[in-house]
């Protein structure tokens, strides 16, 4: 079913959120910045973030935009950042050593919180928690009409997005394990109404961090306001990424905007006494272009293959026209 993104738009007037995806190498990070450059020549004042570890913004529009907001010039609303994660793992692990601690000493359980910090602390997945958590202050900073977000490859994206999943788990584990520690202490004091009313700061902080992510969880499943978008090629790969994944997006309850494909060869181009290769890439192309239109619900654009690389707000403004044309 083939209605572009113009149409997107003007059936989701509310669309505030937008995360693009897919296999590593099909031009994610191109394809999100067409659509902010859009979003903010529609008069919205944008920010297109980076929430891959290993960025390419500023590769992209020349410009240094690490760790910052950056107004790319000859435009009016459009901000660019490559989310910096140095100083938030950091923190994450001072805040962590303050929590574990508190509660060992809550719990009267007597050993340091050195060993249950690095544990925490190595987790595979920390550098994305703390990729969620600056995600989410940008967004509830609400400083921005519009946040474009250049995602991570899609296995990636899978893991980040579904960060709000795992820390609700995780805080009502913790609630469940601080009230365990509760109970014990009282029926075991002599002290029980002194215990009963000390302040209790890692509650404070469960219930404040798990109202964040209930409100974070209702943005990404809003459909009015969220959508995630899968970016290919007219290849068998990363096809087979997005046919692989999708459905946890569905699962999960994330609004999927649709598919884009990148880099298509123009076929108006191709003569006849153009090169076998060319043939032959064109004709892998055709096919699997058939494969996207029936396996995928919604193909929202197809973006050229240009003579150079896009780099520059001048050939990212070339994508844009490509992927809103009519």
């Amino acid at each position: 079913m083939r209605t572009g993104m113009v149409d997107f738009f003007k059936e989701h007037p509310r669309m505030q959120y937008l995360y693009f995806g897919g296999k590593g190498g099909v031009g994610k990070t191109v394809v999100a910045a067409a659509v902010a450059v859009w979003l903010a020549r529609q008069g919205k004042k944008t920010l297109l973030a980076s929430t891959n570890p290993v960025h390419s913004l500023s590769n992209l529009f020349k410009l240094d935009v690490f760790g910052r907001p950056v107004l790319i010039p000859g435009m009016d609303n459009l901000f660019v950042q490559e989310i910096e994660t140095k100083d938030t793992i950091q923190k994450s692990k001072t805040e962590i050593r303050e929590k574990i601690s508190w509660f060992l000493k809550f719990a009267d359980i007597p050993t340091k919180a050195d060993d249950f910090i690095e544990s925490a602390t190595m987790n595979p997945a920390f550098e994305e928690s703390a990729m969620f958590e600056n995600m989410i202050n940008i967004i509830f900073d609400g400083a921005f009409e519009a946040y474009v977000f250049d995602t991570a490859p899609t296995a990636n994206a899978r893991r980040l997005l579904g960060m709000s999943k795992v820390y609700t788990l995780w805080v009502d584990k913790m609630m469940k394990s601080r009230d365990d520690a509760r109970s014990m202490r009282l029926s075991l004091s002599f002290r029980k109404k002194k215990v009963a009313e000390e302040e209790d700061p890692l509650l404070d902080y469960l219930v404040t961090f798990r109202d964040r992510i209930n409100q974070m969880q209702t943005l990404l499943t809003d459909q009015e306001k969220s959508a995630f978008f899968f970016v290919t090629l007219l290849e068998s790969l990363p096809i087979a990424v997005i046919r692989r994944f999708i459905g946890w997006f569905e699962d999960f309850g994330i609004p999927i905007g649709g598919v884009i494909i990148n880099q298509a060869i123009d076929c108006s181009e191709i003569g006849e006494d153009c090169a076998t290769f060319v043939l032959n890439r064109v004709e892998m192309q055709d096919r699997y272009r058939k494969e996207v239109e029936t396996s995928f619900e919604h193909l929202r654009g197809e973006i050229p293959l240009f003579d150079q690389e896009v780099r520059g707000l001048e050939m990212i403004n070339k994508v844009t026209e490509a992927l809103f044309q009519r």
